[in-house]
């Protein structure tokens, strides 16, 4: 699929990885809807990137707000095609603590955006695009969902967002085949460190010791490198049911 003139959900879109990626697909020719829940920063986004653009207020937990955002693509602009899901978020805590034990709140929290938010949108998005007429090979849509290199190596109080992200990796293949079908393609990308601002949230320790641990290039990841590769997902019609690593060779350690 070409990304100009096709239309992509982006969540999270507002920043990081989502913003690049919704930068990226109207550079390109494509219409975007940003859905994410922080209204101030996605809704300017929206705005900057003009007529292409369009932002819709969505919380990936609830039904009706990610319905109503791909029902924003439909009406906006005739059609979805394509879904970019980068909503996440990140927590930590030690399974048995100086507190005690994990806070049952935070792991359904964390598994509940990052899992269930993932697949809320999929299975919306996806509804939406059996409808589209088929165009080479029979292709109606592509998905492209984001877990993370703690899906394969989970640092000690990683346990939740782990899990989550080890939940979209393990989605991404039943999910591409029952949908293949319909000639809609999911892949995951599991990227290692970004420079996000959800990753400077994290401490100068956590950070510096992620950093010493990717060979090459010894840098975060630049959310413009993760959106090339939505590109090549997007346009290689023989990506489909696998999870693509972007971590520049990052195998994380325990802590």
């Amino acid at each position: 699929m070409q990304i100009e003139s096709h239309t992509f959900l982006v969540t999270g879109g507002g920043s990081g990885l989502g913003a690049a990626c919704a930068r990226l697909i109207v550079s390109l020719g494509g219409q975007i809807v940003i859905a994410d829940r922080d209204g101030t920063s996605a809704a300017q986004s929206a705005a900057e990137l003009g007529a292409a653009a369009e932002f819709s207020l969505t919380d990936v937990t609830e039904e009706a707000q990610v319905q109503a955002a791909v029902d924003a693509a439909i009406r906006r602009f005739g059609r979805l095609d394509g879904v970019v899901n980068c909503a996440g978020i990140l927590g930590a805590a030690r399974i048995v603590g100086k507190q005690g034990p994990h806070e049952l709140r935070l792991f359904d929290r964390i598994v509940r955006v990052n899992l269930l938010g993932t697949f809320n949108v999929l299975r919306l998005a996806a509804a939406a695009m059996t409808e589209n007429p088929p165009g080479p090979d029979g292709e109606r849509g592509v998905i492209v969902n984001t877990s993370s290199v703690a899906a394969f190596e989970g640092q000690i109080g990683q346990a939740a967002y782990a899990a989550s992200k080890g939940g979209v990796a393990a989605l991404t293949l039943p999910a591409a085949r029952e949908l293949a079908r319909f000639g809609i393609r999911v892949v995951a990308i599991a990227p290692g460190m970004f420079d996000t601002a959800m990753m400077s949230a994290a401490s100068d320790e956590v950070r510096h010791s992620l950093i010493e641990q990717i060979p090459f290039p010894a840098r975060p990841g630049r959310p413009e490198e993760f959106a090339r590769l939505v590109r090549e997902i997007v346009e290689n019609r023989l990506l489909n049911g696998t999870v693509i690593r972007l971590d520049g060779g990052l195998r994380m350690g325990p802590r």
